[in-house]
């Protein structure tokens, strides 16, 4: 056993499953990340057996699951709310709560977080894929362009073509016809960031949450998402160094506040 791994958190997600141990101040120490896989139960015994391979002791370092399947992690302590875990993870990032923007896979959530770390509102969107990752995961593959390349292409570009489209069947019909018409491919991505994030604005708006603006999820590492928000919403956009990893960081910091003794 690794002494320095005290707690671990679970999140089996839409697109990805992610686990994270920490140590006894709340540091992620460990942590894995790979593609969700049908079987959930089959790959959840796996990365708990991964966790202890890594050192983890399951038998004294609480697991807590969160992510749409949470309820099928066999051993877990606890299973919590992915917008808890979120919440939480994110605070212990940046203190002081604010709007975290969470987008991921199949989904996209904006929570209101207060400076004491509650989660005062929130709002979620998975109904329709055009505000998620998901709308983008699309458009790249129909245009034969790599997901990593999208942020970089459309920041490339100054021009920009408006998207009319609200869903995403139509829109990756209407970026085709554009494209049959020479339109460039750049100004066109740029049309397709913008009418995510615009989606993602109205959100916020809707809860009427207020500054500090926060950034996770898988779509957090596509640098035109940040960009593009920070300019409809005038003010800065502050992005997690693992956005992928918060709501099993927040699950591991639930499950480190159940150990029976942090001294």
């Amino acid at each position: 056993m690794n002494a320095e791994l005290q707690a671990c958190g679970l999140d089996v997600g839409s697109t990805t499953a992610k686990i994270v141990a920490i140590d006894r101040a709340g540091r992620m120490r460990w942590w894995h990340l790979e593609p969700a896989e049908p079987r959930v139960e089959e790959q959840v015994a796996r990365l708990i057996d991964l966790a202890g391979t890594a050192g983890v002791d399951l038998q004294t370092a609480p697991l807590v699951a969160t992510g749409y399947g949470r309820n099928l992690v066999a051993g877990a302590a606890r299973t919590v709310t992915e917008i808890t875990c979120h919440a939480r993870g994110i605070r212990q990032e940046f203190p002081g709560g604010g709007v975290l923007v969470d987008i991921g896979g199949q989904d996209s959530k904006v929570i209101h977080i207060s400076p004491q770390g509650a989660v005062v509102d929130f709002a979620m969107n998975d109904k329709c894929a055009a505000g998620t990752g998901r709308f983008l995961e699309n458009t790249a593959a129909r245009l034969g362009v790599a997901l990593e390349d999208l942020g970089r292409l459309t920041l490339s570009s100054s021009d920009e073509v408006p998207i009319t489209s609200t869903c995403t069947v139509f829109a990756e019909s209407e970026v085709i016809s554009l494209l049959a018409k020479g339109v460039r491919l750049e100004p066109i991505l740029r049309g397709v960031h913008r009418s995510l994030v615009r989606r993602l604005v109205a959100m916020i708006r809707g809860i009427g949450a207020a500054s500090p603006l926060l950034l996770s999820g898988g779509v957090a590492q596509n640098q035109a998402v940040a960009q593009l928000l920070s300019e409809e919403m005038g003010r800065p956009v502050q992005v997690s160094a693992h956005p992928q990893l918060v709501g099993a960081y927040g699950a591991a910091l639930t499950a480190l506040e159940m150990r029976p003794s942090r001294a």
